[in-house]
Order: C-alpha cells, then sequence, then structure tokens
C-alpha cells in the first residue's frame, strides 16, 4: 500500500478551504492511502467552532470528500467533530477509494483542557479492512496509553493510524511513543499531526510514519508537508515473528 499522511497548516482555514487543500493533496500525490489531522475538517484549537461546524458543516464536508475519494482514487482518513444526538465527539473517519464511509471512531480518551469542555469519550476500538491491511484508528491521546496500541495489535492490526494535534510542549510523544508503541507490537504507525499555529496553540508538526521495528519511514518536520511510504503485511508478520510481544504477553500477565 502506498500510504501517505497530510501534515496540513494548523489554523486561519475554513471548512471549504480545508476541503480545497485536501483536494490539492490528492491531487499532487500517488497514494493509495491519505490521512490527515485530528479535526481536521473544523480545526482542533477553534473553541466553540467545533460544536457549530458539527451541526452545520461537518456532513457536507464528509459528502464532498466522498467525491474526491472516488474522483482521485484515494482511501482517506481524517478527523472531524460528529454530533449524534445531541451528544460531540471527537471523531475519525475511514472513507475507501470508492468514497464509501466503512468506519468512524470516537475518540476514547479524553485529555484536560479544551477537548473535556466539549467532547464525550467513545468506548469502542475500530478496525477495518484496506487493500488487504488490517487497520485500527486511535486519535491523539488515545494512542499515548500502551494498552489501546496491545488492544488493537491483538485484534489483528497490522496499521495502526493515529490522527493527532500535538503542540510544541510535547515532542517526547512524537519522537519516543509513537516510534516505541509500535515496536513493542510489531505494526506499522502512521501520526498525522497538524503544523503551523492555530489561534495561541503551536503544533510540533513532525508527523511520522513508523515501521513495525520502530524506525522512521518517514518524518515531516515543522512545516505542511506529504509523507509517502509503502506499508505491507510481511514487514508486520517478520516483527512480529522475531520479537514475539504479542505471543508471549498473556504469560507475562499472569505472574503480575
Amino acid at each position: 500500500m502506498k500510504l501517505a499522511v497530510f501534515q496540513s497548516a494548523g489554523g486561519g482555514f475554513s471548512v471549504q478551504e480545508r476541503l480545497a487543500k485536501l483536494g490539492d493533496a490528492l491531487a499532487r500525490t500517488d497514494c493509495d492511502l491519505m490521512i490527515c489531522p485530528e479535526l481536521y475538517v473544523s480545526g482542533y484549537n477553534v473553541g466553540d467552532v467545533v460544536a457549530q461546524v458539527a451541526e452545520t458543516q461537518s456532513a457536507d464536508f464528509i459528502k464532498q470528500a466522498s467525491a474526491l475519494a472516488a474522483s482521485s482514487k484515494t482511501a482517506l482518513v481524517f478527523g472531524y467533530p460528529e454530533l449524534v444526538d445531541g451528544v460531540l465527539y471527537n471523531s475519525a473517519l475511514f472513507m475507501d477509494a470508492a468514497g464509501q464511509t466503512r468506519a468512524n471512531h470516537k475518540k476514547l480518551a479524553i485529555p484536560p483542557g479544551f477537548e473535556e469542555d466539549h467532547f464525550i469519550a467513545g468506548n469502542t476500538m475500530t478496525l477495518f479492512d484496506c487493500m488487504g491491511l488490517k487497520c485500527a484508528i486511535l486519535i491523539c491521546y488515545d494512542a499515548e496509553f500502551p494498552e489501546t496500541l496491545r488492544k488493537v495489535a491483538q485484534m489483528g492490526a497490522q496499521l495502526v493510524i493515529v490522527p493527532t494535534a500535538l503542540n510544541v510542549n510535547w515532542p517526547v510523544v512524537a519522537d519516543k511513543v509513537m516510534p516505541t508503541r509500535a515496536f513493542e507490537n510489531g505494526v506499522w504507525l502512521a501520526y498525522a499531526n497538524h503544523a503551523g499555529i492555530e489561534d495561541d496553540m503551536e503544533y510540533y508538526g513532525h508527523s511520522c510514519i513508523v515501521t513495525p521495528t520502530g524506525g522512521d519511514a518517514a518524518r515531516a518536520g515543522l512545516a505542511e508537508e506529504v509523507l509517502l511510504a509503502e506499508v505491507d503485511a510481511s514487514a508486520v508478520k517478520a516483527a512480529q515473528k522475531r520479537l514475539p510481544y504479542l505471543k508471549d504477553v498473556a504469560h507475562m500477565v499472569s505472574v503480575l
């Protein structure tokens, strides 16, 4: 699979401008799957705008993104604010290359700060198949818990997709934690962050595609860019055979 991560400039864009930016990224990138950051549709550090977008614009963005996916023959994952029966979720969906929504993940762990004032936590792991790979979505803080990565890996995930909104105060997450999560489970990990400044928040950038052995297949800098890497199931199989953490963890847990 040709995997792309779109590290998009974070702030100062309308929903329609974000759609246009996605279309431009797709037009210039030859890939099978493109991943966008957390709350890509609305922006992350935008306060009450997330609720307004969820109510009035998220559905239209999804409809138009479906047309982009179909015309470019490219599957998509992007974050968006989702309103369900009056409850607001920080969500991310997977749309296949025909433009059909096949999976939708509601963020499991809501961190302190802005998100606590707006979002309710989801309660379901989200896995799906894409071009022969079993994939899972975890959003930002979800992936910082070793238990969540271990759980989806035990459920068969070979590629873990992480839309995120990481600021400059937490470089260790992108630089150290995500490679560790990939290594200790023997899985691919795609970490899609924003770039630049949004209101008073400076994003760290440094999106990455991490191999099942914990190395970088691709890593961004601070500015907007598209990362590309070839990912496959064989690398997962080799990593998990070489270091069988998933097989041996049951015994380790039994003796703790």
